[in-house]
């Protein structure tokens, strides 16, 4: 096996970066980039902390976050498997990347900022959801903003509904939590957990 141990033997294998790729860059929100992250209902969130990198799905009903302005973002923090590993970093290290996905489109946004976490009795009612709030926010100040290219989608057809997958074919969270803890009950797990979800929600 080569590994590639440089900068300099990475570039002298890819070449150079084409001018869209860079020009693309912005400090803050464009017009076009707010319009494509408000049609978002999804984000994976990436932080960073001494024990290491964590990467989390968010979704939402409709727009995944709130644009407070053209520098930041608000991302509701609602229920969830109570581990908060991206909230315990973001409070140790601020440095923060967001991955929006819009369904149907091939293009994908993304952001680099810094984060803080926000328990702001106004704010948290802001997003009021079924007479329910989310216990933080999570605000971002945009420090890039860009679109990616969109051959990875385009590669994976990841719209295309001829290739889902029916949840027959895969393992069920009750059989992935056998799989790590022998002694799991996954019937019982895997029969309740609709209704546990849809109570727990928001």
């Amino acid at each position: 096996m080569t590994n590639i141990s440089s900068v300099e033997e990475l570039k002298a294998i890819y070449g150079e970066v084409t001018v869209a790729s860079t020009s693309k860059v912005t400090t803050y929100l464009t017009s076009a980039y707010r319009q494509m992250i408000e049609m978002s209902p999804f984000v994976a969130l990436a932080t960073v902390g001494p024990e290491g990198l964590d990467c989390s799905p968010r979704g939402d009903r409709n727009a995944v976050v709130r644009i407070e302005d053209e520098k930041t973002l608000a991302l509701p923090d609602w229920r969830g498997n109570n581990r908060v590993d991206s909230l315990v970093n973001i409070v140790r290290d601020p440095r923060v990347a967001l991955m929006f996905l819009i369904p149907g489109s091939s293009s994908v946004m993304r952001i680099n900022g810094r984060a803080v976490v926000s328990v702001a009795p106004d704010l948290l009612a802001s997003f009021e959801m079924e007479g329910r709030h989310p216990r933080s926010v999570i605000v971002v100040t945009i420090d890039e903003a860009y679109f990616q290219c969109a051959r990875a989608i385009l590669r994976a057809e990841l719209w295309n509904a001829e290739r889902q997958v029916a949840a027959a074919d895969l393992p069920t969270p009750g059989d992935m939590l056998k799989a790590a803890q022998a002694d799991f009950d996954r019937e019982t797990y895997d029969r309740e957990w609709p209704a546990r979800a849809a109570k727990t929600m928001w």
